[in-house]
C-alpha cells in the first residue's frame, strides 16, 4: 500500500479520535470522577501493545526511549491544565478551556514529526512510535491525575475528621 495513503489515513483517524476524546471529556466533566475513571482509559488503551507482536512494528531500544520522553514532555501540558474541585461531597474534574487547545496543537505537532520521522523509517516503526508516544502521554497524564484526585480526597477527608 502506498505509503503517503497510510499516513493520511492515519492522521485522519487521530483527528477523529482526538475530536471523540474532547467531547468524551467535556461529557464526563458533568459526573464525579473516581479512580476507576482515571485508570481504566490507559489499561485500556495498553491492548493497542498487541500490534508489537508483529515483527514489523517491533522498534529499537533507542526508538522506544525517544517516543516515551516525547510523550511524557507532552503529557506535561495535559498535566498542567487537569484540576479538581469539590461539589456536594463529590470530586469533578474541570475542564479546562485549554484543553482543546493544548490537544489540538500537540495533535498538529505529532502529525509535523509524524510526517518527517514517517519519511525516514517504515510506516509500521512510526505507527510502533506513535502508539508509545500516546502511551506514554496518557500514562504520565492518568498518574498525575491520580496523585491530584488522591491529594484531594484526603484533604476532604482530614477537614470531615476535623
Amino acid at each position: 500500500m502506498n505509503n503517503t495513503l497510510l499516513i493520511v489515513g492515519s492522521t485522519i483517524v487521530a483527528i477523529f479520535m482526538a475530536v471523540t476524546m474532547i467531547l468524551i471529556r467535556i461529557k464526563t466533566a458533568q459526573k464525579p470522577t473516581s479512580v476507576k475513571r482515571i485508570i481504566l482509559p490507559p489499561i485500556f488503551m495498553s491492548s493497542g501493545a498487541l500490534m508489537f507482536i508483529f515483527p514489523a512494528f517491533r522498534l529499537g531500544y533507542i526508538q522506544i526511549f525517544e517516543a516515551l520522553i516525547v510523550g511524557i514532555i507532552f503529557s506535561i501540558f495535559l498535566i498542567k491544565t487537569t484540576t479538581f474541585e469539590m461539589k456536594q461531597q463529590q470530586i469533578y474534574l474541570i475542564p479546562s478551556r485549554s484543553f482543546i487547545f493544548i490537544l489540538f496543537g500537540l495533535l498538529g505537532i505529532r502529525i509535523v514529526i509524524k510526517l518527517i520521522v514517517g519519511s525516514t523509517i517504515s510506516f509500521e516503526e512510526t505507527s510502533g512510535m506513535f502508539f508509545l508516544l500516546a502511551f506514554g502521554m496518557i500514562i504520565s497524564w492518568r498518574i498525575a491525575m491520580l496523585y491530584k484526585y488522591i491529594q484531594l480526597k484526603n484533604k476532604v477527608n482530614v477537614k470531615q475528621l476535623d
